[in-house]
């Protein structure tokens, strides 16, 4: 395993990637309504952030053919865009990377379309819970499994399931780089968390069981039971004191469910 450790000047260049990623989850998290097909988000997305001077990560990426992942609700990740429209009462996760300066940005966000039903809100609410616990447990000096454990402890306390086969990753100058980041795990265990790691922190939690179906489109994950799957992620690099959210919305803004706290809370140098 290689992790690679980064200078402030590469942090630097994955703060302007990690931004650009965020303002096309905002303009997208406007669009998203009932009657959207999920192809038109996703030349939005490409649009803009090529508007931007960016690149978009995931398109051409081992052979993916979009700019974004869109994933409709008993779909976990990796959902391929196309003429699907967006119902009444729909969740919807939309993940999204940019490369800009050679360095890559990754966030996702799980939107309701319209209104949604109780248990959809409660999903999205703790799967983001999910994403804060692990985001709080990123300090140098705890091990990756701290993160691992912290979100599955959340998720789990509340009656959900976290998806095993499916994992974050650590992110730079590539896209997907070491180490991986599994969304379950023993504390104390795993690499050390040092200052200058980048990691792509992305729970995927599903509301039944944790198995999933192997993708017959050779991208799509579903939830084996068919119930449905939420996804959060973001971007997170291990500070001196403490982890800083790359990818963090403009304060206000946050995509926080129920009330939960709001990621930029987490956020040291």
């Amino acid at each position: 395993m290689r992790i690679r450790l980064k200078s402030e000047r590469e942090l630097a260049l994955m703060r302007q990637a990690s931004a650009l990623v965020v303002d096309t989850l905002r303009l997208l998290r406007d669009r998203v309504r009932p009657g959207v097909t999920t192809a038109e988000l996703d030349r939005l997305a490409e649009a803009y952030i090529r508007s931007r001077g960016g690149v978009p990560s995931f398109k051409g990426y081992r052979g993916f053919p979009a700019s974004a992942c869109i994933s409709v609700n008993d779909q976990v990740v990796h959902g391929i865009p196309g003429p699907r429209r967006l119902e009444e009462g729909d969740i919807v996760k939309v993940d999204i990377g940019a490369l800009v300066g050679g360095y890559h940005g990754d966030a996702a966000i799980t939107l309701p379309v319209g209104a949604v039903s109780p248990a959809a809100t409660a999903l999205m609410a703790h799967t983001y819970g999910s994403l804060l616990a692990g985001i709080a447990a990123a300090r140098a000096g705890n091990r990756l499994g701290d993160i691992s454990c912290a979100v599955q402890r959340h998720a789990e306390r509340q009656g959900y399931s976290v998806v095993r086969e499916l994992v974050g990753h650590g992110i730079g100058r590539d896209m997907h780089e070491d180490p991986p980041v599994p969304n379950c795990g023993h504390p104390g265990r795993g690499p050390l968390l040092v200052p200058g790691m980048t990691l792509a922190i992305e729970p995927m939690i599903n509301e039944g069981g944790p198995a999933v179906n192997e993708p017959s489109d050779e991208w799509t994950y579903t939830t084996a039971d068919g119930r449905l799957s939420a996804h959060f992620e973001h971007t997170v690099a291990i500070g001196r004191n403490g982890p800083e959210v790359l990818t963090r919305w403009p304060y206000g803004e946050e995509p926080v469910c129920a009330g939960l706290p709001a990621a930029p809370a987490l956020r040291a140098g």
